[in-house]
């Protein structure tokens, strides 16, 4: 596979590690970086042997540049994402998509009419215990589907600064949810809440997710925990899956009960590796802006129905 230029515009907490991950990997040069603030933009730049720009514009200028990875905060990516598009580039950006389901599905579809591959940052589903998961929910080694239930909780990170727990952390086992049940989403119900006085949004949420097939899935997720703690556990008619994202760890239980052995790799730079591979061979990347646009959609329902008490329609949300 030849080698892809890359960019990374905001190298913060996140893309901090985009800009590590792709100066290792064999696939990628990494060329520049861009952030706001000089002092994060010149210690990234100089380890890594890239160029520096504070304005994000004049790295998407650079014609070396074939890709670029957007992780400036949340309520940036509609207008940065659409610049990039504007100047030829394949995007990756962060989770969430973006901040709206319009600015999402715009961004979407000037993806399409420029020609460029428009791709979203869900980094679970690359996690080596979730693709585990999934090919033995593929296999029956469970059998059907029942239900999933996810905790994702820790304590509060002050760099989250412009959005709340459900956009930051919740719309990850959303995304996981959906990747593993195949199904559409007929309806949502959440409730949330802030008691944190640090926190400007909600700080916890309960999350309750019909799906078509008549599954469900059940999410808690805060910042309110002294600890960290990643884990789904899938429920089917022969076993269940209990997966450790931390660890990526699988247990298998039930007539079929086994041990699973498994690869530990950074999720980060299967993701990456992915989203170059799907530019190289021009090809639709593993998860798209219309996987990213389902996710956030399901964000808004949870974060709608907490607000009206009452459980939402997938299909009220526009």
């Amino acid at each position: 596979m030849r080698t892809v230029n890359v960019g990374v515009i905001g190298v913060g907490a996140m893309g901090y590690n985009h800009a590590r991950v792709y100066y290792k990997l064999e696939e990628a040069n990494l060329v520049a970086v861009s952030d706001v603030s000089e002092r994060t933009l010149n210690k990234v730049a100089k380890k890594y042997d890239a160029k520096g720009f504070t304005d994000y514009e004049d790295l998407l200028k650079d014609p070396e540049i074939e890709v670029v990875s957007v992780c400036v905060p949340t309520t940036f990516h509609h207008d940065v994402v659409m610049e990039a598009i504007k100047h030829g580039k394949h995007v990756l950006v962060e989770k969430p998509i973006a901040f709206t389901l319009k600015e999402a599905e715009d961004m979407i579809a000037a993806a399409k009419e420029a020609g460029v591959i428009l791709a979203t940052g869900h980094v679970e589903r690359f996690n080596p215990a979730v693709q585990k998961a999934k090919e033995l929910i593929d296999n029956d080694v469970i059998g059907d589907i029942v239900s999933a239930s996810a905790k994702r909780v820790g304590p509060f990170p002050p760099r989250i600064k412009d959005v709340g727990v459900t956009i930051d952390l919740a719309i990850h086992d959303l995304d996981v949810m959906n990747y593993l049940f195949d199904e559409d989403v007929i309806q949502v119900y959440g409730t949330m809440n802030s008691i944190l006085e640090k926190c400007e949004f909600e700080d916890h949420a309960e999350i309750m997710i019909n799906f078509k097939n008549e599954s469900t899935g059940i999410l808690e997720v805060n910042w309110l925990t002294p600890y960290k703690r990643r884990q789904i556990e899938i429920t089917g008619t022969d076993g269940i899956i209990s997966v450790d994202y931390i660890e990526q760890s699988i247990d298998v239980y039930g007539k079929f009960a086994q041990d699973i052995d498994i690869k530990h790799e950074e999720p980060l730079k299967e993701e990456l590796r992915s989203f170059l591979n799907a530019v190289v061979n021009g090809t639709e990347p593993e998860i798209t802006g219309e996987d990213g646009l389902k996710a956030l959609k399901m964000v808004i329902a949870a974060t709608k129905s907490s607000r009206e008490h009452k459980p939402i329609s997938f299909d009220e949300i526009e």
